[in-house]
């Protein structure tokens, strides 16, 4: 059968039970105008995704009672008649099945021709509240939920202007996922916006449940444990986002925003840095960047240490170390990869427990397995230590924890290999696979001077007057008080 609707209303109304079959929350409802016995109309929607007040009301009401009903001129019924938001003309099965299962109303006219959509949506949604992987001492409190009007309203409520641009996708060919494609017009790059809508288009797939889907499908180094998109479920910081020139993908059913190119800096910025002085931001972010460093390289400098330039070490220091590695049966790398390991095991039940038990778990774990495996002289008191810190510092950048964690075991193992040799070679390997990175076909490491004044420390607000060369082709952001 064809996909726009026929002249005949029985045969449209068998495809749309067709199509519906065995979906028990379908329903399709007659109503007659009592005082136009040939004006009948044939309302279909899901039970439990519309706000049944809204219909009884705004639809049905009007449609029983109305005495100007002409049913044959439908542009009068939709302007005159029905009183729901936003109704649109439509004459395709494809678009009346998404409607239905997004949960508008969909009514069928009298002569089988055309339908209106009406949005009645009632289902029940998360309301709005803090992200718990983003939370902040000060600032909005508000994130991202899973209603993609209620996150596009977030955002609107930001930029009090038309500049700001919302086009819609559909991806998936089983869930046909509403996608907003959210960008400023006069601030993105038109080649940065025509090649990610590229991406986009090539994008062919059962089902989209959540922005990481598209995050894999259209990301520059698909291997490399570096992001290549920036993650959020705040509109404080998606806005700040747009405002440089990024673009903002945001998926219904997700709380999860994607934002495009992504810098490689990002991984230790914070959007708490913008709510407090440039002093303390700049602390902050440095100490990120400083903790990088050690939770990736301490566990394999260790080994090495111990291993074979152990003669760096204070005299007394390597008289303690050599007295505890006589009672350890197992040598230095080994007891580096177990404690690493435990530590992982450890982190993961403590984030998949309950919220109360699974911190209690996490912290007394840590110490009872740690002193028994010292008291055992399991592991030796040193390797508790390099442990502890590793861990304690790779908190401090959750946006790189999936590189910390090949980088943490990939250093440890060229370490133990080949030295300091193999750690110095790992660590080249690193810095240049970390120059490569692109997103969106932008550097992610880079710039001139002026797209420094917000990377490794934040200047003061007075001083953050351009945007990042790399992302937008109108860098005025702001005017000194001698420019004014």
């Amino acid at each position: 059968m064809p996909d726009t609707l026929t002249g005949c209303v029985e045969n449209n109304l068998i495809e749309l039970r067709r199509r519906f079959e065995r979906d028990y929350t379908f329903i399709l409802r007659t109503v007659r105008n009592q005082h136009d016995p040939e004006a009948v109309f044939h309302l279909a929607y899901c039970g439990g995704m519309i706000d049944n007040a809204i219909v009884d009301e705004y639809i049905i009401g009007p449609l029983v009672n109305s005495e100007a009903v002409d049913h044959k001129r439908p542009s009068a019924l939709v302007e005159d008649v029905l009183l729901a938001h936003f109704p649109q003309m439509t004459s395709s099965f494809t678009d009346i099945e998404d409607s239905i299962a997004y949960g508008d109303t969909v009514v069928l006219l009298p002569g089988g021709m055309e339908a209106v959509v009406l949005s009645t949506q009632g289902f029940s949604l998360r309301g709005v509240s803090e992200p718990s992987s983003e939370k902040v001492l000060s600032g909005p409190r508000e994130g991202f939920g899973e209603s993609l009007l209620g996150n596009l309203t977030m955002l609107h409520r930001r930029f009090r202007t038309g500049n700001l641009k919302i086009e819609n996708l559909m991806l998936g060919r089983r869930t046909r996922t509403r996608v907003a494609l959210c960008y400023l017009d006069g601030i993105v790059k038109p080649e940065l916006l025509a090649d990610l809508k590229k991406r986009l288009e090539t994008i062919d797939i059962d089902g989209v449940l959540d922005t990481n889907t598209i995050n894999e499908l259209i990301r520059d180094h698909r291997r490399s444990p570096f992001r290549s998109a920036g993650v959020t479920e705040r509109p404080d910081v998606a806005a700040g986002k747009l405002m440089e020139g990024r673009i903002a993908l945001i998926a219904d059913g997700s709380p999860v925003v994607l934002t495009l190119p992504y810098i490689f800096v990002e991984n230790f910025q914070s959007s708490e840095d913008y709510y407090v002085s440039y002093i303390h931001a700049s602390f902050a972010r440095l100490l990120r960047i400083a903790a990088f460093f050690i939770t990736v390289i301490t566990p394999a400098l260790y080994i090495c240490v111990v291993s074979g330039q152990y003669e760096i070490l204070p005299g007394s220091m390597l008289l303690n170390m050599a007295s505890e590695f006589q009672n350890t049966p197992f040598p230095a790398a080994f007891e580096a990869f177990f404690m690493l390991i435990v530590f992982d095991i450890l982190r993961e039940t403590g984030m998949r427990m309950p919220a109360n038990g699974g911190q209690a778990l996490s912290i007394v774990g840590a110490l009872i397995i740690g002193q028994a495996a010292v008291e055992a002289s399991i592991v030796s008191p040193q390797m508790i230590i390099v442990a502890a810190l590793t861990g304690i510092t790779g908190i401090l950048v959750p946006k790189l924890d999936e590189a910390c964690l090949i980088l943490r075991f990939f250093y440890l193992a060229c370490a133990s290999l080949f030295g300091l040799f193999g750690l110095s070679a790992a660590v080249i390997v690193t810095v240049i696979h970390m120059d490569s990175l692109t997103s969106l076909g932008v550097k992610q490491i880079g710039g001139k001077g002026e797209d420094q004044k917000d990377a490794l420390i934040r200047a003061p607000q007075w001083m953050l007057n351009t945007r990042p060369e790399r992302l937008s082709g109108n860098r005025r952001r702001a005017r000194r008080g001698s420019d004014a």
